[in-house]
């Protein structure tokens, strides 16, 4: 009973997961808000079960394979807000669709519990199973959209890469178990510090683990899936596969390298150089090319990715807190940015062409601005709360003394701040295209309003979420 206290919001959210499916099978088709409410409810709930216990120490349970710290707490918390936000833009998208989505929420609560589940793994059985639980709940919601061609190609090719990344993260798995003989992280990480011995097989294993959280990160060179996805997804998807799923995959990288092998630090820092700087280069410089937003926001995204994997290969704790950061702001710009497509669409139009943003100033100057917001905090412009992200991580970087590559992401970051730039000029230089009123429900643009506000009072005020990035990796301080 003690072991199963601790998973009482991982509980609740099942519950709802399975009460939202019942809800729509009866109801959904008559009252589609039921479902909705009936997830949005059923979130909070788990949310308030969270919040009411922040743990001070860390505690195991079920034989050690599930962790519970305040870092897990943090970003548990930090999930269930993304998720929870994103049910409004869903449901506004689904209106102007006109089309049923009851699936939409019930899929989207099973992906959610796999990444809770996912932040408190403590053993290898433990994350694999939390990462299959997301990734199947994901395909299934990218091929929602049964009669689009598009969507079917991208849930295909999202199905195919992600199993052959998957297969290749349980092979690393198993080589770890084979030279270590255990699964729990804590024992893994005791194990790797001695066995100089076998450390040759050790990196081999380590190769295939990073090939999984690359691939989940969307770092290249392991990207192939992300603009097609993107594109090919409802926009909802889209921006759901853009926000949660990346704290949890941060999550995950850090349970396995630092939690289990930081005896192959030295390791696995120059493997994540390589990947920072191809995902920099090819992120920023492809992105350009695009003139479909949702590709060119892909391809962003692969950038973004390299940048915070900055602060995780420096291995001190105060570059995971940077890491955190930057990955929880990167997941509100994300937001906030498919928000504003959400607003744009029609019942026939995704309105995701860069061409569909001409004028947008002039059509509505409050949702121009929002943008303008966006757009100039992902290029890294202060005072907007994606410049501190970019300044906590190279700081870190320069502080391990890799200069070198503070300079790289800095050329990279003015390479990408052209086709933000760009952006904005679209908006607010080239004549509007439909010179019509934005139509939308009230939900939605409040809460797009409160999503680029906060991106601007994060940048105002930027130590109260670094304070709690801190606090969630204090248990790491010894290891710097």
């Amino acid at each position: 009973m003690n072991d199963i206290a601790l998973i009482i919001p991982e509980v609740t959210l099942l519950a709802v997961a399975c009460a939202t499916l019942l809800v729509d099978a009866f109801v959904g088709r008559q009252r589609p808000a039921a479902t909705f409410w009936c997830a949005m409810i059923g979130g909070l709930v788990a949310l308030g079960e969270l919040a009411s216990y922040v743990p001070e120490t860390v505690r195991f349970a079920f034989a050690g394979t599930y962790r519970q710290d305040v870092l897990g707490a943090v970003l548990k918390g930090f999930i269930l807000v993304l998720v929870l936000v994103s049910f409004f833009y869903a449901r506004e998208y689904f209106r102007k669709r006109a089309t049923p989505h009851g699936e939409h929420y019930s899929l989207a609560l099973f992906a959610t519990l796999g990444m809770m589940l996912l932040v408190s793994a403590n053993s290898l059985i433990t994350i694999y199973l939390g990462l299959e639980l997301l990734s199947l709940s994901l395909y299934a919601l990218v091929a929602l959209q049964r009669d689009s061609v598009k969507s079917s190609e991208a849930a295909m090719k999202y199905f195919v890469l992600g199993a052959l990344a998957s297969g290749m993260l349980l092979y690393g798995m198993s080589i770890l178990y084979g030279v270590t003989g255990t699964l729990d992280l804590s024992e893994l990480l005791i194990k790797v510090s001695v066995s100089d011995d076998k450390r040759m097989l050790l990196v081999f294993g380590l190769v295939f683990l990073l090939v999984g959280i690359a691939f989940k990160l969307g770092v290249a060179p392991f990207h192939m899936w992300i603009p097609d996805v993107y594109e090919g997804a409802a926009t909802p998807v889209t921006q759901f596969i853009g926000t949660a799923p990346k704290l949890a995959a941060f999550a995950m990288a850090l349970r396995l390298l630092v939690d289990g092998l930081w005896g192959l630090a030295e390791e696995w820092h120059q493997m994540l150089i390589v990947l920072a700087v191809l995902s920099m280069g090819l992120g920023n410089v492809l992105a350009i090319a695009q003139t479909n937003l949702k590709r060119m926001l892909a391809y962003s995204t692969i950038a973004h990715m390299g940048f915070m994997l900055l602060g995780l290969l420096s291995a001190t704790a105060s570059g995971y807190a940077a890491s955190l950061f930057y990955i929880t702001v990167y997941a509100l710009m994300s937001m906030g940015a498919f928000g504003v497509i959400i607003l744009l669409s029609s019942r026939h139009s995704e309105a995701d062409e860069l061409a569909d943003l001409t004028g947008l100033a002039r059509r509505s100057p409050w949702f121009g601005f929002i943008l303008l917001i966006l757009m100039f905090s992902m290029a890294g412009v202060p005072p907007f709360a994606g410049f501190w992200a970019k300044w906590f991580v190279l700081k870190e970087v320069v502080q391990a003394h890799d200069v070198w590559l503070a300079t790289v992401a800095v050329l990279f970051s003015l390479v990408g701040a052209y086709y933000y730039l760009r952006v904005i000029k679209i908006m607010y230089f080239d004549e509007p295209l439909q010179p019509a009123a934005i139509e939308g429900g009230q939900d939605i643009k409040l809460v797009l309003s409160v999503n680029g506000l906060a991106v601007l009072l994060l940048g105002l005020a930027p130590n109260a979420l670094m304070s709690v990035c801190v606090g969630a990796t204090l248990p790491y301080l010894p290891w710097q």
